[in-house]
């Protein structure tokens, strides 16, 4: 028996520990490897020599894989980091498979989003190149929910179900007073507006907010911006407005691009989409307004997670172990839904080069056709992720997650 390495890459969420925790149970119970391993940071753990026995830490931990699944963030840290072309520079490979070898990993599993994708591919490549027969695994999630092929990734459910519960108590708050006001609330979504278009999921019988929804996918026309809010206003005291922060408008401009800048892989940083809706209201329509930034408040809000979310990422961890065992590599494991009622989903695999650089857009067909709002078929779609409620331990009256202490500076157990 040889030995597997684990590590978690990208933006944080409730659910990545749980596929991780998914990997660590399904490589114990597969008996086929000796140890399991993390590495600190991503790859960069590997770069810098930064792995720990996360099978020592199943033996002394009591509870630790339950734990883990509904600790929030990521218990093994991030990077950014991307790899360069191996034809270029191949010294970055040559330093990891050298570890892979010095450890004894016979698979790799990379839990991330689409730039982690990105990584699989080039590490299966290289390894295919350089005749390593290392088996190189992609385990999906990020918030976005804009990785191809996969239903949904894990993450969503639970992001979802904060910005919908987030936006019913600011219809709440916002009710309380007989005077006209507008309050926009700016939501992650550099691209694709699958976490704004969840904040539907707020309205019921009484509450009619977000009244106007804007994702990415359409244009914005300032214009018809407008007209929509005036035409909220005549029908409600209160309007609430939910709004990508990566909406653009006809020439695909950010709204916000004045202020944009890119990460280390290209992407614009964006902020600001809130406060220039807010400008525009503030110098058309004589109402109180105000706007408010989610950010990054639902990536780690485990007190308020989907246990279908968090069962689901438990779930694809193990199926990648099984998979790997199976001889695959270079693929990424998939969600396949079978049906809405009642809710289920399949696990399944697909290339990786099917997801890496690439973007799942919300289908136009499921968002009106003035772009103001999303469809019945995106409220069916997104409900079953984010039901259920996992019991959270709480101390001193606050969330009990597990240590990271391990990720501050010069400290790793070992």
């Amino acid at each position: 028996m040889r030995n597997c390495l684990i590590a978690q890459s990208g933006g944080p969420t409730v659910a990545i520990n749980s596929s991780l925790a998914g990997v660590i149970q399904g490589a114990i119970d597969s008996k086929q490897f000796q140890t399991v391993y993390g590495s600190l940071n991503g790859v960069q753990g590997l770069l810098n020599g930064r792995l720990m026995n996360l099978s020592k830490k199943v033996e002394e931990t009591p509870m630790f894989i339950e734990l883990l699944k509904k600790s929030p963030s990521m218990y093994l840290g991030s990077c950014r980091y991307q790899l360069p072309d191996y034809n270029e520079d191949d010294a970055p490979y040559a330093y990891i498979f050298n570890q892979f070898e010095k450890h004894e990993i016979d698979a790799f599993f990379y839990i991330g989003g689409n730039d982690s994708m990105d990584t699989v591919d080039k590490l299966n490549t290289y390894a295919k190149a350089v005749e390593k027969d290392i088996k190189i695994i992609g385990i999906p999630k990020t918030i976005d929910n804009d990785l191809c092929v996969t239903d949904h990734t894990p993450g969503y459910g639970s992001a979802a179900k904060y910005v919908a519960s987030t936006l019913l108590e600011i219809g709440h708050d916002t009710s309380i007073y007989p005077i006209n006001s507008v309050t926009i609330v700016e939501i992650m979504g550099r691209d694709a507006g699958w976490l704004t278009g969840a904040s539907v999921l707020a309205r019921n019988e009484y509450n009619f907010a977000p009244h106007l929804i804007y994702l990415p996918e359409t244009p914005f026309v300032e214009q018809e911006f407008i007209e929509d809010v005036k035409a909220a206003m005549d029908r409600y005291n209160n309007v609430v407005i939910a709004v990508s922060e990566g909406i653009k408008d006809k020439d695909g401009n950010y709204v916000s691009a004045t202020t944009a800048v890119e990460d280390t892989f290209g992407h614009s940083q964006l902020s600001g989409t809130g406060k220039c809706l807010e400008y525009i209201i503030k110098q058309n329509i004589q109402v109180k307004v105000r706007s408010v930034e989610i950010n990054i408040l639902q990536r780690s809000a485990a007190h308020m997670s989907s246990i279908t979310d968090i069962g689901e990422a438990f779930r694809l961890g193990r199926h990648a172990v099984d998979i790997a065992l199976k001889g695959k590599t270079g693929v990424m494991v998939t969600a396949i839904r079978k049906g809405n009622d009642p809710y289920s989903v399949d696990m399944g695999d697909t290339d990786v080069k099917n997801v890496a650089g690439l973007v799942k857009h919300v289908p136009r067909e499921w968002i009106n056709e003035r772009g103001n709002d999303v469809t019945q078929e995106f409220i069916d779609y997104v409900y079953p992720l984010i039901l259920g409620e996992p019991v959270v331990k709480y101390q001193r009256g606050i969330p009990d997650y597990l240590n990271v202490s391990h990720l501050f500076p010069n400290k790793i157990d070992e």
